[in-house]
């Protein structure tokens, strides 16, 4: 009795452990938590396709600290989880095949709430898998151009692989006969049964899902077609043009920085070591642009359609075409961008770290410390490309400003040029002693551009500058800065600086989203750039040579800058935009109309060589346009990078200081020169060959610079010289001299007028606006064209004379007044 009792007691046992798992209810909780979690990742999928880029910055950006953050708010229909989660399956995963997930766990859910087997989902689960691997490379191969990431970092890889393996003809065979191939092993016993048949695209494409190895009944077959027939259906259509985005997962590389940390133990330094990984990724092609097509698959993912019903699909098809967004790069849609090959490889492999350096280093430091009585409690290295930063803790009651007043007896001791302290350093509570190595490395730009922060830079003007005293790339957004101020001394790298910046916009950027305004007043540094006349570069329309370098033709330019400018905001004004990002939005999703004279803007860029010169022989004519560019001209997309090598108070004044936020600073010869340029010493002691320090905000980086050499210029110049351009290039507005219109003000025949000037006249009266613009966009005019007739109406008093960039004033008030004028004109002449 007692051995059953046990027995029974263990029986009972075990049905109690054996419940939970009976229980049928709990498969289909968990079916309805799956069915949630698809309908979640569907809902933050959908949104992504049209916030993506709204919150890429703030997902790269975001640190798993902030996610209880309630002042960090994200643009995705579910908040910051949504744009974390589908930036997860889209950016580095997937990419739209990222849909697939949804309706596998769909189908997991219906498998769970119907208690069916398990092995049900193996069927879908493999389609699902060769869906993904065929589908995910194949779209980013096809819309390799776009910034929307079509195949994720794992389509992208694949892709990138097969171009480079066997090249873009064979990796576009390779797609096409894989396809034919998938169709043909899963649609064989279709053509086999209607060999002469077109009935066969009525089959429901959801059929590569629902098949599976044991026959179906046609019940259970209906009902499980309308969950796998949404498996392909959501396509996005996106309106953004914008760099290369071939995104890979990164991988580990070899350490190229060393880090020491030397605490004190019983009084003695004790060094400890360890290597610290390197911030820059594997090395991959840029993707060549083309403008990608929208996707005309829409209307056959649904092949459920009946033959009467096809005439409704071709009507719906053409209003999706008639509602497709513009593409500001489908005139150049065979652009190609420069490859990474054609830079050179300034890698040094096998640098040593220099251990015996380091550490006699830090022994004079703390060696010198100490003969001040200056104790420490800890030091570390770290090792940049050409500088060391040594970071030192003091003991407790040590004065910073009685170790930064040692700066020149520890350069002593260490018997090195550039010796720079940073007392304290911003954010770490420790002392920075800047050190130059003497075995120093050259950054190539090549290895800046082949960086994965480059690569994947959401921003507008991406620039490369080069890598910090860690090590690591920097990349800055010049459409933020919004306008950089750069100086030097003769020969410490400016010049290269320029070319580094410029090479980075055309890395990056498609010539319909960026334009170059080059001034040049020594005539040969930016003078190779000029074979980018239909690409990249923007000037007067009556100018012989794209590159500027006469200071009458730079004071015509900046003054036409100042046009284009006021134009832009009349547009913005318009069209109720805030800056150039919304206005653009706006204009590719076709909410703003052509005929009202609304077109695409893309960025300008003006670049001015040698800003010293041009204060010498203009002054005031280069400064004050300069100085309202620099006040207005960053919410319409127009950016200045000015570059001197005579950082003196008469050159970068006041005005100019004040609206140049962001300056670069090489070496300069004299702390005022320093102080000049920075606001603060330092730019002294950097030691050239590209050394140089940034500030943006208040905030100062020590950099070494990018170094790309004239060779390499010249053949990515080529590259994309001997490329179809545009047309036409993209002319600034057309701005007359003083000289040119006192010429042509007096002596003009009533009988030598232009056959458009009554009505340029009536128009100009009409509208009580007196503006050569109007003119040439309402009349359909060319710019010399109209500005010849709008001097010939200020000839004849009937328009004021030209105040710069603002609009003529109009002297006639009535349509009769204008009239009796022009009568009394004819009468006279």
């Amino acid at each position: 009795m007692a051995t059953r009792g046990k027995q029974k007691k263990k029986k009972t046992k075990g049905k109690s452990v054996t419940r939970p798992v009976q229980d049928r209810r709990i498969p289909k909780v968990i079916g309805i938590m799956v069915a949630l979690l698809s309908v979640y990742l569907w809902l933050a999928f959908l949104s992504y396709l049209t916030t993506w880029k709204a919150d890429q910055d703030k997902v790269f950006n975001f640190e798993w600290g902030q996610f209880f953050d309630q002042t960090l708010e994200f643009d995705n229909w579910l908040n910051r989880f949504g744009a974390i989660t589908s930036n997860a399956f889209f950016y580095w995963g997937i990419g739209i095949s990222s849909f697939i997930v949804v309706f596998v766990l769909l189908k997991l859910a219906y498998i769970l709430f119907t208690e069916k087997s398990l092995k049900e989902l193996w069927s879908p689960l493999q389609y699902a898998i060769t869906f993904v691997l065929y589908c995910s490379p194949l779209a980013a191969f096809v819309f390799e151009s776009s910034d929307f990431p079509w195949g994720g970092s794992f389509g992208s890889y694949v892709s990138s692989w097969l171009v480079e393996f066997v090249g873009k003809l064979g990796a576009a065979l390779l797609f096409v006969f894989i396809g034919f191939a998938f169709l043909m092993w899963n649609f064989n016993h279709i053509f086999q049964r209607n060999t002469f048949s077109f009935s066969w695209p009525k089959i429901p494409f959801s059929a590569w899902f629902s098949r599976s190895g044991v026959k179906k009944s046609t019940s259970t077959r209906k009902k499980e077609e309308p969950i796998d027939d949404g498996w392909d259906r959501p396509k996005p259509i996106t309106d953004d043009s914008d760099s290369d985005k071939k995104d890979e997962k990164p991988e580990p590389v070899q350490p190229a920085s060393l880090e020491f940390d030397l605490p004190q133990h019983n009084g003695a330094p004790v060094r400890k070591s360890r290597e610290k990984p390197e911030t820059e990724l594997e090395i991959n092609e840029p993707i060549l642009p083309k403008a990608p097509p929208m996707p005309v698959e829409d209307t056959s993912h649904i092949p459920v359609a009946k033959e009467r019903e096809k005439p409704e699909l071709i009507v719906e098809e053409e209003n999706v075409r008639h509602l497709e967004p513009y593409d500001p790069t489908q005139d150049l849609s065979r652009y190609e961008r420069p490859r990474l090959s054609m830079l050179k490889d300034y890698e040094q492999d096998n640098v040593q770290i220099d251990r015996k350096e380091l550490e006699q280093n830090k022994d004079q430091i703390i060696e010198t410390l100490r003969n001040y009585k200056i104790e420490i409690e800890r030091i570390r290295a770290t090792i940049g490309p050409t500088v060391t930063l040594y970071e030192i803790v003091p003991a407790p009651g040590v004065r910073i400003s009685k170790i930064k007043n040692l700066e020149d007896d520890i350069a002593l001791s260490l018997a090195a040029l550039g010796i720079r302290i940073i007392a304290p350093i911003p954010g770490k509570g420790t002392i920075g002693i800047e050190v130059p190595n003497k075995n120093k490395q050259v950054v190539g730009l090549k290895e800046v551009l082949h960086s994965d922060k480059f690569r994947h830079a959401k921003m507008d003007l991406p620039i490369a500058l080069g890598k910090t005293i860690a090590n690591e790339v920097f990349i800055a957004d010049l459409a933020k800065m919004p306008h950089l101020l750069i100086a030097g001394a003769t020969g410490q790298g400016k010049s290269v600086g320029i070319n580094t910046i410029l090479m980075s916009l055309l890395y990056k950027k498609h010539p319909s989203q960026v334009k170059l305004v080059l001034i040049d007043p020594k005539k040969v540094e930016l003078f190779p750039y000029s074979k980018l006349a239909n690409h990249f570069l923007a000037f007067l329309p009556n100018q012989d040579e794209p590159i500027i370098t006469e200071t009458k033709k730079v004071v015509y330019t900046l003054n036409s800058l100042c046009i284009e400018m006021d134009q832009r905001y009349d547009l913005l004004k318009k069209a109720h935009a805030r800056n150039i990002g919304e206005y653009n939005k706006k204009f590719i999703s076709r909410r703003l109309n052509p005929n009202n004279g609304h077109r695409f803007m893309p960025f300008i860029v003006l670049v001015i060589d040698e800003f010293a010169d041009l204060i010498m022989t203009a002054g005031k004519e280069v400064e004050l346009p300069i100085a309202r560019l620099a006040q207005l001209a960053r919410a319409v997309g127009i950016h200045l990078i000015i570059a001197t090598q005579r950082p003196s108070v008469n050159i970068i004044t006041g005005v100019i200081k004040a609206n140049f936020p962001a300056r670069l600073a090489f070496r300069v010869t004299s702390k005022v020169d320093s102080r000049t340029i920075l606001d603060a010493g330092g730019a002294d002691q950097l030691i050239g060959r590209g050394d140089m320090l940034l500030t943006v905000g208040g905030d100062m980086i020590r950099l070494q610079c990018a170094f790309v050499d004239t060779p390499e210029v010249e053949d990515v110049i080529d590259s994309i010289g001997d490329q179809k351009g545009f047309a036409v290039p993209f002319f600034l507005p057309e701005y007359a001299g003083d000289d040119e219109d006192a010429g042509e003000v007096g002596g003009v025949k009533f009988s030598d007028l232009d056959d458009m000037f009554e009505d340029a006249a009536m128009l100009v009266v009409q509208n009580q606006h007196g503006s050569t613009s109007m003119i040439q966009r309402r009349l359909k005019l060319g710019y010399n064209r109209a500005g010849r007739i709008m001097d010939q109406l200020e000839a004849f008093g009937i328009v004021g004379p030209n105040e710069g960039s603002k609009a003529r004033q109009v002297l006639m008030n009535t349509e009769s007044e204008l009239h009796s004028h022009l009568d009394m004109l004819r009468e006279n002449n």
